[in-house]
Parts: C-alpha cells; sequence; structure tokens
C-alpha cells in the first residue's frame, strides 16, 4: 500500500483533467503532475542518496510545489515531514534533527532564517528552496517506473505536534491510517466530483494537505492562492472563478470569511463545502455563517495521532432545523466517524455512561502507530488499542460528542496549538522571571489567545516588550502572549502546583487588553 498509487491511478484514468493552480493559472495536468512526482522521487534517491523510509523534510508556506513533493517522496518509499511555516527556526531545526531528515525543501519567504541559523545540527545538512534553478533541475531526472513497495504499516507522515514537556513529538502516521482518513472524508465529510477543486487557503503542513488526498483520488483539481494564505475575498473570488469549490478552515477563518461575505452582499456562490475544525466553533457563530452562506458546512474533530478522523458533524446534521436537539448537536462535535470508535472513559479507562464527561478515547486504523523515537509517550498514549485523547467529553444518547475541556491545557489560537509549557519555558529564559504560568483567555476572533502570569526576581522590574523580546528570540511569533500580567505570587495548591483554574477565574474578571 503505497499512497503515490493514488496520484498513479489518476493520471492513468483521466491524466488530462487539470490538476495544479496558482491562483486562477493552471501549472499541470494529473498526467504532468505524476511525472514530475516520479522524477523527483529519481533525484532524491539517487542524487540525495535516499533510501526507503528516510524522512524529507518540508518547511514551506503554502506551494504549489508541496503536492508534487508529498507524492514524489511517497513514490521513492519515503516518509515526508510536513512543519508549521509558522515556527522558529530553532523549533524547526529541532524537528529536522529528531527526525533524522537529511534534507528539507522550503521556499523563500521562510527558508533563508532557518538557511542562516547558526545552531543547525549535524543530523541534517541540506535545504532545497523550491523557487530557485536547483529544485527545477531535480524534475529533470528520469521519472521512477512505480512507486516502491510499501506496507500498509509504513511511515507516510510524521507530524510533529507540540508537547507538554517542551518539545514536539513525532506522531508517525502510517499509509494506512493516511487511506482510511481519505475514506472516511468520502462517507462523513464530502462526496468529491472530477469537477471539485480544493482550495488550499489553510497551512498545508496541516489538515488542508491531508485532504489533498481524497481531492486526488477523485482526480479533482488543487487550487493554491495566488495569496498562498488565507484573504476572505479572495477566496470568495477563487469560489465564484472555479464554482464548486471546497476547503478546510479553523473557526477563527469561518469567522472572516463570513464578515467579509457579509461586507460584500455576497453568498459565498461557488463555495461548495467548507470543513472547519482545529478549535471550538461558537454555536452563534455557525448560525450566522448558516444565515450568510447556507448550507456549506461541516464540522470534523481530529488530533494530530488521528488526523481529521475522529467524528464529523454533517451537512445535513448542521441544518437540521426542526430536530429538538439542534442547538446541543451544533455544539458539538458529531458522531464518530465510519473507520473508528470512540469511547468517554474515567481515569482508570473505564467506559462512562452517557452524559457524563470522561478522557475521549478512539480506536480505528486512522490512529497514529506511536511517537517517533518516544516509546514512553506511546505508552502513555496508546492503551490496549485506543488513543487516549486528553480531551475531555460526554457522549450523548445518539452518539453525538461534545468536547467539555482539554486535559492537556492545550490553547488553541487560530486553529493552531499552543502549549502553555513551551511559552513559559521560553518566558523563563528571561533572567528576571522567577515564575510564569500560562493559560488562554476565550477570544471571538481566534477561539483563544495565550495570557502569561509572571512573577519577577526580587528587585528585578519586568517591562512586557522585554518579555516579548524572549518570546520572539525562542518561539514562534503565533505563541507569544497577547497580554502580560505580573503577580507577586502565582497560586498554588498545598502540593505546589500551580492553580490555572484561578487564574482562569482571575483573568475573566479583568476586562481584555
Amino acid at each position: 500500500m503505497n499512497l503515490a498509487h493514488l496520484l498513479l491511478r489518476s493520471a492513468r484514468s483521466a491524466g488530462h483533467r487539470p490538476a495544479v493552480y496558482l491562483g486562477t493559472e493552471l501549472l499541470f495536468d494529473y498526467a504532468t503532475l505524476a511525472t514530475r512526482a516520479a522524477s523527483l522521487g529519481r533525484a532524491l534517491t539517487e542524487r540525495h542518496a535516499l533510501q526507503p523510509g528516510d524522512r524529507v523534510g518540508l518547511f514551506m508556506s503554502n506551494h504549489p510545489a508541496v503536492l508534487e513533493i508529498f507524492f514524489g517522496c511517497w513514490w521513492a518509499g519515503l516518509a515526508v515531514v510536513p512543519i508549521n511555516p509558522k515556527l522558529h527556526p530553532r523549533e524547526v531545526d529541532y524537528i529536522l534533527a529528531h527526525s533524522q531528515a537529511s534534507v528539507a525543501f522550503t521556499t523563500g519567504d521562510i527558508g533563508p532564517a532557518l538557511a542562516a541559523l547558526d545552531a543547525r545540527t549535524a543530523e541534517w545538512r541540506e535545504l532545497l528552496f523550491v523557487d530557485q534553478p536547483d529544485y527545477e533541475r531535480l524534475l529533470q531526472a528520469a521519472p521512477l517506473d512505480a512507486p516502491a513497495e510499501r506496507r500498509g504499516d509504513d511511515l507516510a507522515w510524521l507530524f510533529y505536534t507540540s508537547g507538554t514537556t517542551g518539545r514536539p513529538k513525532g506522531v508517525t502516521i502510517t499509509h494506512r491510517n493516511l487511506m482510511t482518513m481519505s475514506l472516511c472524508y468520502f462517507s462523513d465529510v464530502d462526496p468529491v466530483q472530477p469537477d471539485d477543486a480544493a482550495l488550499y487557503a489553510a497551512p498545508m503542513s496541516h489538515g488542508a494537505g491531508l485532504y489533498s488526498l481524497p481531492h486526488v483520488l477523485a482526480g479533482a483539481k488543487h487550487v493554491v492562492p495566488a495569496s498562498r494564505g488565507f484573504d476572505a475575498a479572495e477566496v470568495l473570488a477563487l469560489g465564484r472563478h472555479f464554482g464548486s469549490v471546497s476547503m478546510f478552515a479553523a473557526p477563527t477563518m469561518v469567522k472572516r470569511l463570513v464578515d467579509q461575505a457579509e461586507a460584500q452582499g455576497e453568498d459565498g456562490t461557488g463555495l461548495k463545502t467548507i470543513v472547519y475544525g482545529g478549535g471550538p466553533m461558537y454555536v452563534e457563530d455557525i448560525q450566522r455563517a448558516l444565515r450568510v452562506m447556507g448550507p456549506r458546512f461541516v464540522q470534523i474533530y481530529g488530533q494530530g495521532e488521528s488526523p481529521m478522523t475522529i467524528t464529523a458533524l454533517s451537512r445535513q446534521q448542521i441544518t437540521d432545523t426542526q430536530h429538538p436537539d439542534r442547538l446541543a448537536r451544533l455544539g458539538s462535535v458529531g458522531v464518530a466517524m465510519a473507520a473508528v470508535e470512540v469511547r468517554v472513559t474515567d481515569a482508570q479507562g473505564r467506559t462512562l455512561p452517557t452524559g457524563e464527561t470522561g478522557e475521549v478515547v478512539v480506536r480505528g486504523d486512522s490512529v497514529m502507530a506511536g511517537y517517533w523515537r518516544d516509546a514512553a509517550a506511546t505508552a502513555h498514549t496508546l492503551r490496549d488499542g485506543w488513543l487516549f485523547t486528553g480531551d475531555m467529553g460526554s457522549l450523548d444518547e445518539h452518539g453525538f460528542l461534545t468536547l467539555r475541556d482539554r486535559s492537556k491545557d492545550v490553547i488553541i489560537s487560530g486553529g493552531s496549538n499552543i502549549y502553555p509549557r513551551e511559552v513559559e519555558e521560553a518566558l523563563l529564559r528571561h533572567p528576571g522571571v522567577a515564575e510564569v504560568s500560562v493559560v488562554g483567555r476565550p477570544d471571538a476572533d481566534w477561539g483563544e489567545v495565550v495570557v502569561a502570569f509572571v512573577v519577577a526576581r526580587p528587585g528585578t522590574e519586568l517591562e512586557p516588550l522585554a518579555l516579548d523580546e524572549v518570546c520572539r528570540e525562542h518561539i514562534a511569533r503565533f505563541k507569544r502572549p497577547k497580554e502580560y500580567h505580573l503577580l507577586d505570587a502565582l497560586p498554588k495548591n498545598h502540593y505546589g502546583k500551580v492553580l490555572k483554574t484561578d487564574l482562569r477565574a482571575r483573568l475573566a474578571a479583568m476586562p481584555a487588553r
């Protein structure tokens, strides 16, 4: 089982079909896309001496080359390591070293900072810019005759998710995991037709990029916006141009898209399906989205450890205005997808009765094989075949899952996961910081924003600008706190553990800055 066969299948059966666009400009049909991927696979194995199972990094902003790199790596039996383009170069350096990737692709807007990093580790050495002539020369290699033989349990996608220990963990996603995800897209999210178009306005290193797979399988179009990012007016224009456009969006993106549509007096004509997830969507917001743009929305809940595939709230369920539990369902994340089982358990892993809140656990062929080079974390998270998500929720009598809280204290801002410990460790690098605790404040635009409570060392005066500069040096910009609050001491229990519930209550009583 090799995911590259999805592209080969579409290239053979409908090679003339348009495949990749930048804005409204057609770049490649399916036959050309497959040839470029097979040539890239040859260049990686022969010119760069990579072997099946080796890892290749992708530290790239959205770019048409992302698709051919995904499939080129799989064609050669390699695994991709997609990296959040918002990350700090030092964080990227760690991921490339930990994944043991010797080669990484990047784009000219973010790659130079990584190339200039003095601390680049010895484990990875070569950075390839897709917008320079050397990349095109790779594509001149003779195409590989056929995709490499891969088993379903072989690594395909090594995704690094932020870790509560301060270091990200590598989630090992196999060919079988991603094939399962693709089939669940058809069964639980949305059917795809050859005339449909997938729009990549959210980062292709995450869920948006994963959703390229079912669209390749269907022989649909793939559109990277000319801005190579999210611009609400551009999205609406591309919807009108192509028609039947589908996209993945974080709730904050949905809100901005609805604002833009309303301001322009539009209803999103041409946008077939907007799949939202990656953070909480307020019931009021999805109701407004339906009023402005109509029945174009589907919600999914997943994790890096079970990518895009735990539960789904279908278009029909979202738009069922007659159901007596409609508002509760809109506040839920839907029902288990076809290929997985979902339970809610107590601290001992025992199934809880309907309606009771506990930890959400999931089992199925979408669940990761484990964490890369981290047996202890794997054993803690995967138990008896079940993935313990760390999310707290409850199931109703009809199987609808409602998330209540997150046991891991993760902050989800603009669809990106931010773990407080990462931010706390960065702030503790400031010599004047004695203690720090980071929590999230609910925010209508971003879902949550990062807030830091800081205790200064005796005799030290702390300035927010200085704290911000420390964060800027060590973590990605989107992880930096939006607010700093100076305290004489952090609230703690008898065991010395910081009481974040007290901090959140204190924060709720303060006006947002």
